[in-house]
């Protein structure tokens, strides 16, 4: 699927690469911090998240992400247009987002808006955009735990998607940060 946009994702998980526990849980990977972002790095940091999120146009994000973000008492969005995509949720239930009902619904909107860069974000969603070969670079933060079991944006994919090692990251927490772009 062509579309005008790249995809970005930038997810934090386990060194078993899940993004959450069966039950949603982000506790291991925030600290009991309900931002659904990397933990602070200890120097009040935020492992490049707000360089990140300051370089997108746009993002677009699963029902259960948006759950996550909703309650938080700072969006942490502010400025960007925000898309859910969703067969549950309400449109006009919150007017920070705009809701679409499936994939192509979204890509569509994205694409009209002229969208350049777009931050995707939640398991489901990423792996629908790796499958369309609409995601063109991945920040993996690998947050220093095991979890076990729980939610990867990874599975079968239609083809192979080739990486290419950009940079790799360390932080004294221990976490490790790579960013591939996709070839």
């Amino acid at each position: 699927m062509d579309a005008p946009f790249t995809g970005s994702v930038f997810l934090g998980m386990s060194v078993d690469g899940f993004i959450a526990r069966p039950d949603g849980d982000l506790g291991w990977l925030t600290g009991g911090d309900e931002a659904g972002g990397p933990p602070d790095d200890g120097a009040g940091g935020d492992f490049g998240f707000a360089e990140f999120v300051s370089g997108i146009d746009a993002l677009v994000m699963g029902r259960s992400t948006y759950g996550v973000i909703a309650p938080l008492a700072e969006w942490p969005y502010q400025g960007k247009p925000v898309h859910v995509v969703s067969t549950t949720l309400e449109p006009g239930a919150d007017d920070r987002i705009t809701v679409h009902r499936s994939f192509d619904e979204a890509v569509a909107a994205l694409t009209a808006a002229g969208y350049r860069r777009v931050y995707v974000d939640g398991g489901r969603l990423v792996h629908t955009f790796l499958a369309a070969g609409l995601i063109g670079d991945l920040t993996l933060s690998r947050v220093p735990v095991l979890i076990g079991e729980g939610h990867t944006p990874f599975g079968p994919l239609p083809a192979d998607v080739l990486l290419e090692h950009v940079r790799t990251q360390t932080y004294a927490a221990g976490m490790v940060q790579t960013t591939y772009r996709v070839r």
